[in-house]
């Protein structure tokens, strides 16, 4: 395989081409699934194939093809679109400058989770369906795993060559319990790449039998109050509010107009970068394709161009975006190594890695005592913002009641909040430290047109905000 994609690149050079590279992906994945105490779904699936990118003058074309025998032909025709396109060329691509590399990286794996028996996940999977279902009121559950490796060589006419092979593990529970009038439920997503010792270390059983009840309980819980209150997210909230309130506004393709008539734009504009207040003091973000466990983290990206961490927001001042090769030069940048994507039929477009929040000096208590009356909010359940990534509202599964500086132990149920970005960001005045920090994984992020699914991972602790608005259907 190495020979045939080196043999390729060689191809496109006797082509003439300024430019071209080739991602190679094989992508197996195991979906198991289990429903109130039943096998629904056992399923494994492989995808191979490779994309070629071909530059001439400034244009571009791209093909990709599943027949591995074929890779000077798909070259060819990649050449020939490329050629093409010359044709209705409004703005040509501008590649930033990059060193080649030949370098191999893996994701850490202690137990492949594809040589872990059936038997055994799926006895850890009915262990948890049935402690969810040990409390009474608890009346369905979901358990799901989606175990997934992707093996994948870059190699482009600079020289670079690179080998990487990246393993993830998916895990979903889920306890419903419903009546005639109302339906509630506590719901646990753990996403990471490594092997399955990241499975055994979520504590899955344990968390079981506290979302069973949890979901009883919410069933008679009253609704949570509106109005104007402090609030702390937990991270399984948190990282969703990052991820569509920070992560995506600040990717560049977004920025110059490329999302939007799918996804829409950003209200962050190039000249906002050391210009804009995003957020308070409390505030600083980095985008790291370094940190381990992350389901934004390699060694290279789909261009070829290392990982990094760098700071997207410096306590509360807007500093960077996110960006690949082929935008990076229109704002005068240097690729930050996030071009991205999701198999071997697409091409690669700036994606997130590892969105995080730093995390603060405070303890979970420290930040609870400051609130003489408002919640801790906690799993995201649904969320709306606009095109524009200004105005949101996030409804969460749960609220916990703090009245003078202490959880009461007092849950509401059907909690939401909304705010605008900016704002709500500067409300922001303490982050737990780093004993409370959490890195959250979402395997579902959907972006472009065809649309490329992806998966990012964002990193906080609880953090707190002052006089959110609480219950509001709407922000204007």
């Amino acid at each position: 395989m190495n020979q045939q994609i080196k043999a390729a690149m060689e191809h496109a050079k006797t082509l003439g081409v300024d430019f071209a590279d080739i991602r190679y992906k094989d992508i197996r994945t195991q979906t198991l699934q289990v429903g109130t105490g039943e096998l629904t779904k056992a399923q494994t699936e492989r995808s191979v194939g490779y994309g070629v990118r071909v530059y001439i003058d400034g244009a571009m074309g791209f093909a990709a093809s599943s027949d591995l025998a074929k890779m000077q032909e798909t070259v060819q025709t990649a050449y020939e679109t490329a050629k093409a396109s010359l044709n209705l060329l409004t703005e040509k691509a501008e590649f930033d400058t990059k060193e080649p590399a030949t370098a191999h990286h893996a994701t850490p794996v202690g137990k492949d989770p594809f040589e872990i028996s059936f038997a055994e996940k799926l006895a850890l999977m009915m262990t948890c369906d049935k402690n969810m279902r040990s409390t009474e009121g608890c009346n369905r559950t979901e358990v799901k795993c989606v175990f997934r490796k992707d093996d994948v060589i870059f190699a482009d006419t600079d020289g670079t060559f690179i080998e990487q092979n990246f393993c993830q593990c998916d895990i979903f529970l889920k306890a419903i319990a419903f009546s005639d009038a109302d339906m509630q439920y506590r719901s646990f997503s753990g996403v990471k790449r490594g092997g399955y010792e990241t499975v055994l270390e979520m504590n899955l059983p344990e968390r079981a039998l506290t979302m069973g009840a949890e979901a009883a309980q919410l069933l008679n819980a009253p609704n949570c109050p509106s109005g104007e209150f402090d609030i702390i997210l937990m991270p399984r909230q948190m990282f969703l509010q990052i991820h569509e309130s920070i992560g995506h506004p600040t990717e560049l393709d977004r920025v110059l107009g490329s999302e939007a008539a799918f996804a829409g734009r950003s209200f962050v504009s190039p000249k906002d970068i050391d210009n804009l207040t995003y957020g308070s003091e409390h505030v600083t973000i980095v985008a790291d394709a370094t940190c381990p466990g992350g389901l934004g983290t390699f060694a290279y990206d789909d261009e070829g161009v290392p990982g990094q961490k760098f700071t997207l927001i410096d306590k509360g001042k807007f500093k960077a975006f996110q960006t690949s090769r082929d935008n990076a030069r229109k704002v005068g940048l240097n690729s930050g190594g996030a071009g991205l994507s999701d198999g071997w039929k697409n091409l690669p477009i700036v994606r997130m890695t590892n969105i995080n929040l730093l995390p603060g000096d405070s303890t979970l208590d420290e930040l609870i005592s400051g609130i003489e009356y408002g919640f801790v909010f906690d799993q995201n359940k649904s969320w709306s913002i606009d095109d524009l990534r200004i105005n949101f509202q996030f409804a969460c599964e749960i609220a916990r009641e703090i009245k003078d500086g202490k959880l009461t132990g007092r849950i509401f149920k059907n909690p939401i909040y909304a705010g605008r970005t900016t704002e709500f960001w500067s409300s922001c005045d303490g982050t737990a430290n780093e004993d409370f920090w959490e890195l959250i994984g979402t395997p579902n992020c959907g972006k472009g047109q065809p649309i490329q699914v992806m998966r990012v991972s964002h990193g906080a602790a609880p953090t707190r905000f002052r006089k959110v608005k609480v219950g509001v259907e709407d922000v204007k």
